[in-house]
Parts: C-alpha cells; structure tokens; sequence
C-alpha cells in the first residue's frame, strides 16, 4: 500500500492553546438554539478571527479605492495592501515568486482557468487526463468536459477499502500518453492525505504537467511547491480563515507565460488599439477587471494568524483532535466512518453514517444542540456513490475545536439514537 511520507510534526509549541484562539473568533460566542455553538462545519468554510474582520472594515472605511490605477493617496494605499497579500501567499506556500501568484474567486475558478487556457492549448485528441477517485467536483467536472471537447481520455487513479490512493499500477495509469495529472492533496470528504510526491515524481518521468488541488491542505499542513515540483498548486482564502470570493493560483512562471489570458478586460492589458490588443506581463494579464479588493486585503490577517502559530502547530493540534474523535467515534457501534485511521495520512474531515438514521436528519438534529456538522455527498458526488452511501456526515476540526467539543458531538450522536428511537 502506498501512502503519504509521515508528517507527523514535533510536540506543538505550548503558546498554541485552542480555548484561547477560541476568543478571538467573534462568531463562537453565538449560542445555537440555547447552546453554545460548536463549529464543525471548517472544510466548508473556516470562521473568521477579529484582525480578518477588522482588516475588511478598515479598508472600506480608510482606504477604499480600485488598486494599480490611481495616483491619489487612497489608490496608492489600496495597492499596497493588495499587493502585500501577495507576497505573504508567495512565503506562505514555499517561497514562491509574486509573478506566480495569481489571484482568482476561488479554487474552483483557479482550476477552471488552467483547463480553460492552459488546458485547451495542450490537450487533443488521444491525450490522457489522469485524476482520483476521490476528487472534489472543482476538480473533477472542468477534465470531464475538457476531455469530452478534445477527445482526450480520462483516467482514475482507485481508492482502496481504507481510504487511501492505490498506487500499485501508478504506471499503467499515468502512461506516455497522459498530458496532465491532476490530485487532490487532501481529500475533503476521506481526510486523505495523499503521497503527491511519488505521484509528481512519476509525472516529471514522462513529461505530464502536474496541477495539485490544495484547498484542503494548505489550511492544514505545511506546503513547499518549490519542494514538490509541481507545475500549479491551487487554494481558497476562506478555507484558512480569510474571507470568501477569493483562490490563488500558483503556477510555475514559465508556463504561465506561456498561458493565454483567462478572462479579457480592464487591468490584464498593456496595449490596446481599435484591432489590436497584447497582454499585461504577470501576474496582472490573468487578473482582468476589478479585483476583491477587500477580500485580498482580508486574506493577509487570515496568513499573519497561521503564521503565529505556525503551520507546524496547527497540523500537531489536528492530528490530536482528529485521533481523539477518531476514538471516541469507533466506540459508537451504530457509527461508519470513512477514510483512514491513522492520523498520520489523514486531516481532520471525518465523514460518518448511522446505520439508522439518515444523514440530513443526523445534522438538523445535531444542529438543534448548536452543533454544526455538514451531510450530503460533500461536491464529491462519484466519491460518495463509490462509498455505497446516498450521503454522509461531515465532522470537520480546526484551530479553534477542542476536545470539550469533540465531547459535544459525541454526546449528541448518543441522544440522537434514543432521539429516534434506536436506543
């Protein structure tokens, strides 16, 4: 079986003390029907903590102006901050350049434009398109279609019984023919955390491009896509504290380059006549229109947090968190859950069924005690078909989860059962 390298990490640093970071989230101190809240929701959308709200109200009431196209004051200012964000995403993620940042709504459109321009230019007819199993829709629907128009092939790397990646035929899968191989890096609905490295370094030996979806793991765990070689690394601001509306784009200079323009507009260009029009030099030729300004400005406070805790910490207290829920849960006889066990391969989405109780009705209930859970297929609808199940519940644990609430969930799960008759 192959599986992720190890990333257990050393003993957390004492400073990372979750009751605490718990204060600075304002949203956690709601009470849910009587009770107080207990997000479990965090692989939808991450709370925000006070600097991140208060950066987004300090622009629009100081600084509000459009960015790159102002002399006055207040469009300088504007620039700055938004550019500031940019090298802070570029030293978050490995050192990479400002020039391969690109700004975009999200993961699902910074994966749509690699299909769109990059992908339109390189894929035809008798190409391979190699993905998972296990992928989230944003990265599953745009290679179907993409495939579909060129007349490429599409194939699935296969998850076995427990959740992970099966690697045993990686040659057979990603074969002379394959142009692109695309992963997720951690699963959002299996936890998985997936070894992309033997599966970069089998790309790199017969010249696929290599695009590794990172929504799920660049809020979780420390990532270098200087040290993984890969071509495009793709994430969301909102996963990872920031606000919503905003993805990034990492792509390897060179080929963006290469790249033609996603979108077409204002702000992408340098040149324009009546029958004539080229392109801005990067990241700007791939950033058309006004930007969300205030989303970006909003994302850096999100990237300062993490940072002081350092993403080290961050993945210690989630494979601690993790492990106790993962405990507790199996002693729950009624209780399925998917994807690995062992914490060390694994992030903190842990995806479960009643064999009595559907899964909507375990999350109305649950949410009637405060306590926020997701039930569905989770954007992953193959995933869940495979999985034998019409949907599932979704635990998922961040920096501001304890094990009181851990504790929370499971005392609901219990009530629930008698709830509903079963106990």
């Amino acid at each position: 079986m192959n599986k992720s390298t190890d990333i257990r990490q050393a003993e957390a640093k004492p400073a990372f003390d979750p009751e605490r970071i718990k204060q600075d989230f304002p949203i956690l101190k709601r009470h849910i029907n009587g009770k107080r809240l207990v997000y479990l929701d965090s692989s939808a959308t991450t709370q925000k903590p006070l600097s991140v709200i208060k950066a987004i109200e300090n622009y629009y009431g100081s600084t509000n102006a459009n960015v790159h196209r102002g002399l006055h004051t207040l469009a300088e200012e504007s620039t700055l901050k938004f550019e500031e964000t940019r090298q802070k995403i570029a030293d978050f993620i490995g050192g990479a350049k400002t020039s391969e940042i690109i700004y975009t709504r999200s993961t699902t459109e910074s994966i749509n434009l690699v299909a769109s321009s990059w992908g339109a230019a390189h894929i035809k007819t008798g190409d391979r398109i190699v993905t998972t199993q296990m992928e989230h829709h944003a990265n599953l629907v745009p290679w179907i279609v993409l495939a579909k128009k060129t007349g490429a092939e599409l194939e699935y790397i296969p998850i076995d019984d427990d959740g992970y990646l099966d690697l045993s035929n990686l040659d057979k899968i990603i074969t002379r023919s394959t142009k692109l191989v695309a992963v997720t890096h951690m699963s959002n609905v299996l936890g998985t955390i997936n070894p992309v490295e033997a599966i970069i370094e089998r790309a790199r030996k017969i010249g696929a491009t290599v695009l590794i979806d990172g929504a799920q793991a660049a809020p979780h765990m420390p990532v270098n896509v200087k040290s993984l070689d890969v071509d495009f690394y793709v994430f969301s601001a909102h996963k990872m504290l920031g606000p919503t509306g905003i993805g990034v784009l990492y792509g390897k200079e060179r080929i963006l380059e290469e790249m033609e323009p996603y979108n077409l507009g204002g702000e992408m260009i340098n040149v324009v006549k009546f029958d004539y029009a080229d392109w801005a030099e990067l990241p700007h030729k791939f950033e058309a229109g006004t930007p969300n300004i205030a989303g970006v400005i909003g994302f850096k406070p999100a990237l300062d947090y993490l940072n002081a805790l350092s993403m080290e910490s961050v993945r210690n207290h989630e494979i601690e968190i993790t492990e106790y829920a993962l405990e507790r849960m199996s002693r729950l006889n009624n209780i399925k859950i998917f994807g690995p066990m062992n914490v060390d391969y694994r992030g903190g989405s842990i995806s479960f069924v009643d064999k009595d109780v559907h899964s909507h009705d375990i999350a109305q209930f649950l949410d009637s005690l405060g306590i926020a859970v997701r039930a569905g297929h989770h954007c992953a609808m193959p995933l869940t078909k495979l999985l034998g199940e019409p949907a599932t519940s979704r635990a998922s644990f961040y920096v501001y989860n304890t094990k009181d609430d851990v504790d929370r969930l499971i005392g609901a799960l219990r009530e629930m059962r008698r709830y509903f008759g079963y106990e």
